[in-house]
């Protein structure tokens, strides 16, 4: 008998170590699949959008610029002989004002102008006034190169919580992530940059490339990834009309 209950407990124990280890695998995957975007929204607040509505079958190429001299124009050359003229570009306004024919050609060909600030700081890192200026002097510079309904935010660095969303919305912006990471600024090989941008890419997606100087190979992997748009049936429209009038998506700062 006592030989019984010694093989029971074993049985037992061996059960709840299985159970133990399912839930922290269950809960491991759901950090990395629902939690992986630092993207917020305040309960009934001020959201920040990382992506649009699936049906759509659109998605929302954007380009960072915040330093360099160099990728901007191939990429726009690119983008110009794939027939792609409504991207969207997040640009550092003291990029910007160093860079006004490059700034021109961008809203000439089609393509929406975004803001990630003027100083390229982390937000989270800056008192809210030092926010509220970083954003007004941006706005200043923008406003300068005729550069019209900038309402787009891409906080500097990809830093932001509930105090930037509140800042950002007082002064008339959305918040705006993304929902692909590319990588591209680490210049992992063109291969990689497509497959990160591609492998799981479908409708409402928002696309994170980068066009400053450190991101050597994007100008290399955009056709691959404009062909596998089209192969996929999927439209490159501007972040402003992939999130108006849509259900657009959000995560809430917790």
């Amino acid at each position: 008998m006592n030989h019984f209950h010694v093989i029971h407990m074993k049985k037992i124990k061996q059960l709840a170590l299985i159970m133990i280890a399912a839930f922290f695998t269950a809960g491991i995957l759901y950090v990395e699949n629902v939690l992986n975007y630092p993207v917020f929204s305040t309960s009934e607040g001020p959201k920040a959008i990382y992506r649009g509505e699936t049906k759509n079958n659109e998605v929302a190429l954007t380009f960072d610029i915040s330093w360099g001299d160099v990728n901007a124009e191939p990429i726009l050359d690119t983008l110009k002989k794939q027939k792609i003229n409504n991207a969207t570009f997040f640009l550092s306004a003291s990029w910007a004002e160093r860079h006004p024919d490059i700034v021109k050609r961008i809203v000439d060909e089609g393509h929406q102008v975004g803001s990630m600030g003027y100083a390229y700081k982390n937000y989270t890192d800056l008192e809210p006034n030092d926010i509220r200026r970083d954003l007004s002097l941006a706005n200043e510079v923008f406003t300068e190169l005729g550069v019209k309904n900038v309402t787009l935010l891409r906080p500097p660095s990809g830093g932001f919580n509930k105090d930037v969303l509140k800042i950002a919305e007082k002064q008339g912006y959305t918040v705006v992530h993304y929902s692909i990471d590319s990588d591209d600024w680490t210049n992992p090989g063109v291969e990689i940059i497509v497959k990160n941008t591609t492998s799981s890419l479908k409708g409402g997606d928002i696309i994170l490339l980068h066009a400053s100087d450190s991101a050597k190979q994007t100008n290399k992997a955009l056709p691959a990834i404009l062909k596998e748009l089209n192969n996929r049936g999927l439209k490159n429209v501007t972040v402003g009309d992939l999130i108006a009038n849509a259900d657009a998506k959000s995560s809430e700062v917790k």
